[in-house]
């Protein structure tokens, strides 16, 4: 796996290194995770708690994302980034309401707090990227001028009958 190639990148592999870790964590020991973000275990459930199966669900999901996350770093998906700028804030937004509402314990508002600050570092690290690069470097999304234009990329790896618009794009073509 390459590093990331810029501001934003890193903000998206931090994230993914850490969902990975934490839905692992989550499905190796759950009770681990459970404690962390704030949520009392009982010495015994109750017929009916599906709170084990949430809990495995969800660290999947964790585990799935932070994969997810990990291969944007790797293919440079601009666009990935700013999607994940818009629903890490929705997910703040829920997150910080479920607190508000009773719904979640005080600690899990750490959770809404990561997700709303990783968007912000996200974005302000895709606006650095941007201002960074300026409009003379001829970058769109990770694509390069010439690849823009339609012209031949030095050190192009993706090959003669690709679409052209880099390799975070081909892969969803």
């Amino acid at each position: 796996m390459r590093l990331p190639r810029s501001v934003a990148g890193w903000t998206i592999a931090v994230f993914g290194v850490l969902a990975l870790v934490m839905g692992a964590v989550g499905l190796l020991w759950p009770e681990a995770l459970l404690k962390m973000l704030g949520f009392g275990i009982p010495q015994s459930r109750a017929s009916g708690d599906y709170t084990g199966v949430f809990v495995t669900a969800s660290s999947m999901a964790s585990f799935n994302m932070g994969v997810y996350y990990l291969l944007a770093t790797a293919t440079e998906w601009r666009a990935f980034y700013r999607f994940t700028v818009v629903f890490r804030l929705v997910t703040f937004t829920v997150f910080s309401l479920a607190v508000l509402a009773d719904v979640a314990p005080g600690r899990f508002f750490g959770v809404a707090l990561w997700e709303g600050l990783g968007a912000v570092a996200t974005a302000a690290g895709l606006w650095w990227d941007a201002r960074r690069a300026g409009p003379a470097a001829g970058v769109a999304d990770g694509v390069s001028g010439a690849a823009a234009a339609g012209g031949p990329v030095p050190n192009d790896r993706r090959g003669t009958g690709t679409s052209g618009v880099g390799p975070a794009a081909d892969a969803v073509h």
